[in-house]
């Protein structure tokens, strides 16, 4: 477990740990006829091991560096100087990105989840009024943006916050695929030290002078 998730609130742990909501749509099917993820937003099933090498490079240089840890500090920067009007036009914007439609059902159910369970803290008027929009059907509630929202509440810093989203998503991928495809351990070891070797230079791209903005496709 990170030092982020060892030295927070239980409360903050269970956010900030919740897994990926495209983790379970990355293993092929177990019975036939039971559909895998969306073909046009992934690639291949994950079958062996060169296929899940192959969605891990995919998943970092097309979804977690270029939007997903954009997003995050961008909700972050909101949520901390109280910007709810710009966090919601982030939250709708991020609707029509293609790469977020494979499990688009599954983000905003994640975030609506974690969301809800930060409404019993007091003084948290933009996570109520954040809540009540998503009632009215006026926003999504993406995952990536209430976990932006969770380090603001709980004053975590951003850029250990991005690396162990990064590492714990990544760590999501291999460890279920590893399980479920029985693949040989040290192999999956080594595959997931090399991906989580190549997130400081991608989270010092998304927080350095030239950030990474966040770049949504037409």
């Amino acid at each position: 477990m990170s030092e982020l998730l060892t030295s927070l609130p239980a409360v903050a742990a269970r956010l900030v740990g919740d897994p990926h909501p495209l983790c379970r749509q990355i293993l092929p099917p177990t019975r036939p006829g039971t559909r895998i993820a969306p073909e046009a937003a992934l690639p291949a099933a994950v079958r062996d091991l060169p296929s899940l090498r192959g969605f891990l490079t995919w998943y970092r240089t097309e979804l977690l560096v270029p939007v997903e840890m954009p997003a995050i500090r961008q909700a972050f920067g909101h949520a901390s100087r109280y910007e709810l009007r710009e966090l919601l036009d982030l939250d709708r914007r991020l609707r029509d990105e293609p790469r977020l439609r494979s499990f688009a059902g599954a983000s905003r159910a994640v975030g609506r989840s974690q969301l809800w369970r930060l409404l019993p803290m007091r003084d948290q008027r933009l996570v109520r009024r954040y809540w009540h929009r998503l009632e009215e059907g006026q926003a999504h509630g993406w995952h990536m943006l209430i976990y932006g929202v969770v380090l603001s509440v709980f004053s975590l810093p951003l850029r250990q916050g991005l690396l162990n989203y990064g590492r714990q998503t990544l760590a999501g991928f291999v460890n279920s695929a590893a399980h479920s495809l029985r693949l040989p351990e040290a192999e999956c070891q080594a595959l997931l030290d090399g991906e989580c070797g190549t997130l400081g230079a991608g989270t010092e791209r998304v927080l350095g002078p030239g950030r990474t903005p966040l770049r949504l496709c037409p």
